[in-house]
């Protein structure tokens, strides 16, 4: 802002034409530039990197704009309104065009007079017929809640001598209220009084909506590169928690394998988090196999994590030789005492090859379903409620006699229902691998219809 205008100064003249020109034709050539800038970053609506990069391309090409008719409107100088009479035959520039956006006026503190540009009668919404509003009058075109921060402006500019700038908002006679940034400085006379204040009226609306679009484009973006890293790390986590799963289990056993082992996780269609639903096949040391799954509640990297310590607390326990119902009453503790507590269900197996039989017990979770000779049926659960429900929650545990070619299949709720599992059974008994079964179930029951994420875990008794 240049120093404080003095009423016996004579207005400064415009910079040479040719200067003001040569700025005008860069200016243009850059608009061209931004033009194919933008027109590269054309492609997804819907990818947020994209929205971004076009929503700076517009706010760009919108400031350029701006820039271009300024440096005309200082070429040519300001224009001010026709005195009243017939209307001029050359058409009026487009409302909310490059040449309205900016306009210029003058008020007269000693004779109460104002002179408007015709520029700010288009910008304020008002007729170049009538008279130009006094400081007094200009409100009434503001929104009731910027009057205010019009009036301390005003003040403080003709009794401070303190420049003005700041942005209010107006309401026209039609249309929505339109964002206007006020630059303006006092006149003063030759005894240091203010005499004027002149003030350049600027219409930012289509400004700020674009800046606007920038920020929310912005702020997608990083929304979604949050959650893609987030993702990234909670996939990272839970495959280095959970067993592979697209190959075949295979158990470190010493002798002959007792049980084919496979299992899958399923994301969900419906979300890119990843859920809390897990499994665990662990050999023990007296030949024994823990065959455990689970659905703990939530989403995302903590829920990954919440799954990594009740699988490390599950393994240590069952290798010290604690039985299922015990595991189980213990897990339920952990849960309950964890800083964030939160709710799970899980089933653990403990699978004893000398006698073929499967130990189990559920924490509010699906029982196992046993396949054998064709058909198939739920095992008859034991009492157990949710993990992290009640601390000194007691549970029951079940045993089941198997035979050799029984197949076991264990599962969360997100993959599909116990009746539909069930009526695979004739598909199933034609499958030779515990793979084969696992692939079978998932495509049966259609991977691109889950709403939730899902695990199934498949144990065939092999001798």
């Amino acid at each position: 802002m240049p120093p404080h205008v003095s009423a016996d100064h004579p207005a400064a003249q415009p910079p040479a034409r040719g200067s003001v020109d040569a700025l005008i034709s860069q200016t243009r050539r850059l608009k061209g530039d931004i033009d194919a800038v933008r027109q590269d970053a054309q492609g997804d609506a819907t990818d947020p990197e994209g929205r971004w990069q076009r929503a700076l391309c517009d706010l760009a090409r919108h400031q350029l704009d701006d820039l271009d008719a300024h440096l005309a409107q200082l070429r040519d100088g300001p224009r001010l309104a026709p005195p009243a009479g017939p209307p001029p035959t050359a058409a009026a520039p487009r409302d909310g065009s490059l040449v309205s956006r900016v306009g210029s006026a003058e008020w007269n503190l000693l004779t109460d007079e104002a002179v408007w540009s015709e520029e700010l009668f288009r910008i304020l919404g008002r007729d170049p017929a009538t008279p130009p509003l006094t400081l007094d009058e200009l409100p009434c075109v503001v929104l009731e809640e910027d009057r205010p921060k019009l009036t301390a402006m005003v003040t403080d500019c003709l009794v401070d001598a303190r420049p003005i700038d700041g942005e209010f908002r107006i309401l026209r006679a039609t249309g929505a209220p339109r964002t206007v940034h006020m630059m303006g400085e006092p006149v003063l006379d030759s005894d240091g009084a203010t005499a004027s204040m002149w003030a350049v009226l600027r219409d930012v609306s289509e400004l700020r909506r674009n800046q606007r679009a920038v920020r929310e484009s912005h702020d997608s973006l990083q929304a979604r590169r949050q959650a893609q890293t987030e993702h990234r790390r909670a996939v990272e986590l839970q495959e280095a928690v959970l067993p592979p799963h697209r190959v075949p289990l295979r158990l470190p056993h010493q002798g002959p394998s007792t049980l084919d082992v496979a299992a899958r996780y399923l994301p969900a269609a419906s979300t890119s988090l990843i859920g809390g639903d897990w499994y665990d096949a662990l050999e023990l040391p007296d030949d024994e196999t823990l065959l455990s799954i689970g659905d703990l509640t939530g989403h995302g990297p903590a829920v990954t994590s919440n799954t990594a310590m009740l699988l490390g607390a599950l393994r240590g326990m069952a290798m010290a030789g604690a039985q299922p119902a015990r595991l189980l009453s213990w897990l339920n503790q952990l849960l309950d005492a964890t800083v964030r507590p939160v709710l799970g269900s899980a089933l653990c197996c403990r699978y004893r090859p000398r006698t073929r039989t499967l130990v189990w017990a559920q924490a509010g979770h699906p029982a196992p379903l046993l396949f054998r000779d064709g058909t198939g049926r739920r095992l008859r659960a034991p009492e157990g409620f949710l993990l992290g429900t009640a601390p000194r929650t007691a549970y029951e545990q079940a045993e089941e006699p198997l035979r050799e070619g029984d197949l076991i299949l264990l599962h969360t709720d997100g993959l599909a229902p116990a009746d539909r599992l069930l009526a695979l059974a004739p598909l199933l008994d034609g499958t030779r691998s515990a793979q084969e079964c696992v692939e079978a179930a998932v495509q049966e029951c259609g991977e691109a219809e889950r709403t939730d994420d899902a695990c199934v875990l498949v144990a065939r008794v092999t001798r």
